[in-house]
């Protein structure tokens, strides 16, 4: 039997701070963004820099914590799934959205203010791949 693997690791900054609310069952959801950074140098010698950002749900006792303790621009490790949803809006618009279902969630660094950007230094790497 083939079995498959949805595994994702990110460690980065909240773009914002957690928004948290209840589904119609009393199930508490929170959502957030987290951008992560890398940079490298082309073969051309050029420093290249590259954000890129994800879109976090979490749910029950996790979403609670996340909501309690995190704030935008704090340094953050999510470990979860990716989740793609599709949907339709009233003007028939077809819309896609891939988000991390987090399952873990561990704080890193130190709390940052809201004025500051998420931008930390990653290790380089000699190719963009």
């Amino acid at each position: 039997m083939s079995r498959g693997l949805n595994k994702v690791m990110i460690i980065g900054h909240l773009g914002r701070d957690p928004e948290m609310r209840y589904t119609p069952s009393g199930r508490p959801v929170a959502t957030f963004s987290v951008a992560t950074n890398r940079s490298w140098t082309t073969s051309d010698g050029e420093r290249r820099k590259d954000t890129e950002w994800f879109n976090v749900v979490a749910w029950n006792k996790l979403a609670e914590i996340c909501n309690q303790y995190l704030v935008k621009g704090q340094q953050v490790y999510i470990e979860g799934r990716l989740q793609s949803r599709r949907w339709e809006d009233s003007n028939g618009t077809k819309h896609t959205s891939v988000e991390v279902v987090a399952n873990e969630m561990i704080m890193l660094g130190d709390r940052r203010s809201d004025e500051e950007i998420p931008d930390e230094e990653p290790v380089e790497d000699e190719f963009p791949f």
